[in-house]
């Protein structure tokens, strides 16, 4: 009686082990197959297959005219101004002097400090508020194609230390000043994609405003 249990055992491991081995062919087999994805792949918003190919307009972003009474913002506005449009708005900032399709140009206009809350004493809470009006024009043909009216604000606190508050005070109109290049370019960048900027502007500059 124990010969054929021991048979019945050995034919069952020998079966369970075939159908192992048949199961690991399968998987090694498997293994040779790869999975690619030719082209670009969807795009959001319905992108041709040729606006990849189209260059980003050259734009030379010019040093801002500082209408205020605050010094050296137009060297840090222009600076910010530079940065965002060579990151986010669909052209590729170049150097003046060299070859460029858009020149951008325009000027602070006013830096006012509201006060928000205050004491029967003293202010406890201001806003810096930037004006900037910036235009967008054909190097060659010095035609209008954009212009823009953009405010900008940042509020700080008010302290008893005068030296420390206009250090809060700078820190303030810089951030404004990054709000308002950061609003310039996502609209510059809308321009752009809607290929309003192959069109002439006759009309009065749109105005924008930014808040933290």
């Amino acid at each position: 009686m124990s010969v054929p249990v021991a048979n019945h055992r050995w034919s069952f491991t020998r079966q369970w082990c075939c159908s192992f081995l048949c199961v690991l062919l399968s998987l090694s087999a498997g293994c040779g197959y790869q999975f690619r994805v030719e082209g670009p792949g969807p795009t959001i918003g319905g992108t041709t297959s040729d606006a990849s190919s189209v260059p980003p307009p050259r734009v030379v972003i010019r040093t801002l005219r500082n209408a205020t009474f605050e010094p050296n913002l137009e060297t840090r506005f222009t600076n910010y101004l530079r940065h965002e449009f060579a990151s986010g708005s669909g052209a590729q900032v170049v150097p003046e002097g060299e070859a460029a399709d858009l020149v951008v140009s325009g000027d602070i206009l006013s830096v006012t400090l509201p006060t928000l809350s205050f004491s029967q004493t003293t202010t406890l809470e201001s806003r810096a508020e930037v004006v900037v009006a910036v235009k967008v024009e054909e190097t060659r043909t010095k035609r209008l194609v954009w212009s823009h009216l953009a405010k900008g604000a940042s509020e700080f606190f008010v302290t008893t230390d005068l030296q420390f508050n206009r250090v809060l005070q700078n820190r303030a109109l810089e951030q404004a000043g990054r709000y308002i290049a950061e609003d310039l370019a996502s609209r510059f960048l809308m321009q752009l994609e809607s290929g309003r900027l192959t069109k002439p502007v006759a009309n009065a500059p749109t105005e924008s405003k930014q808040k933290p």
